[in-house]
């Protein structure tokens, strides 16, 4: 399957995808950053601040002002590893770190965008927002049907400047349409949710460099995430279980989003909770629903540690 995706809860969406052995299109950062070297340099995310004229340094050098956002220069895994909110110069130099910068905080909504391009110029768009709980959590996600007129603007202005050459996927991060961040791939976590004939449309356009999708009949979607305590292991519900769940109207599909036999340490987490699993609908009471259910499913397993103490 040439569409790479390494978690293997989302092999779902490609699986049944007709993809031609040359082509590979990724679904995550590592595979792409190796995949399009000439284009890499938009995971620096110093680079980002700078083609948008946004203050930013490394955290050897002192902000003039607070507070201001920390992170990583570089994040492959995602969810937010290492971010947060730096208040005044105390914190910022109990906080300096190696590989790390400041940004400007900034204010207004925070989306996440996909955009289909070829040569830097977009040619579709996809908007989805993003409800936070605490700890680098999101309690779900609403996938827009409606555009985003600032953002597609704004960002298509930077692609059609930064990214000449590139045809592919891109997802962008923004808060107020400023980039924060900035990807070569598109978000792996509800495609189905684009309608149907979406993953073809990206196989072609990475197979041909066209874009051939009409995207009619938009609906509103939503991703329902459901999280547990750090610490557990954890079993996964019976398949029966999730069937019975997928024929309720509504809900396009489920992911367990962890693998059993890994201990939870290695896995990608937020810091305020361990992911459990996603579902990804069209009736947001539904979806809230069904995770209730999954939620009174998942069981901690016992370490043989824990069990011969």
């Amino acid at each position: 399957m040439p569409i790479v995706e390494t978690d293997p809860w989302r092999t779902q969406y490609f699986s049944g995808v007709a993809c031609p052995d040359h082509v590979v299109i990724p679904t995550d950062d590592q595979l792409a950053y190796q995949q399009f070297p000439q284009h890499r340099w938009i995971y620096n995310k110093l680079l980002i601040c700078e083609t948008q004229g946004l203050d930013n340094a490394p955290h050897d050098i002192m902000p003039r002002h607070f507070p201001v956002f920390s992170k990583p220069i570089y994040n492959m895994r995602g969810m937010g590893s290492g971010s947060k909110i730096v208040e005044s110069p105390e914190q910022f130099r109990a906080a300096v770190q190696p590989g790390h910068m400041w940004m400007p905080l900034l204010s207004g909504e925070h989306v996440s965008s996909d955009a289909a391009v070829i040569d830097g110029e977009p040619v579709w768009w996809r908007h989805t927002i993003g409800k936070t709980i605490q700890q680098g959590m999101f309690d779900y996600w609403v996938i827009l049907g409606e555009s985003k007129p600032e953002i597609e603007e704004y960002c298509g202005d930077w692609l059609r400047r930064h990214l000449r050459g590139y045809t592919g996927c891109v997802n962008f991060e923004t808060i107020g349409a400023k980039i924060i961040e900035a990807h070569l791939r598109f978000a792996d976590q509800w495609p189905d949710l684009y309608g149907p004939g979406w993953i073809d449309a990206v196989v072609d356009l990475y197979a041909s460099g066209r874009w051939n999708y009409r995207d009619e009949n938009r609906r509103t979607g939503y991703s329902v995430v459901l999280f547990g305590a750090h610490g557990p292991r954890y079993k996964k519900p019976d398949h029966s279980a999730i069937n019975e769940f997928l024929g309720w109207e509504g809900v396009s599909s489920i992911q367990m989003t962890f693998q059993e036999d890994k201990p939870p340490e290695p896995h990608s987490m937020p810091p305020g909770g361990f992911r459990l699993a996603i579902v990804n609908c069209w009736n947001f009471e539904m979806g809230f629903k069904v995770r209730e259910r999954l939620a009174s499913l998942f069981q901690p397993i016992l370490s043989s540690t824990k069990v011969a103490a």
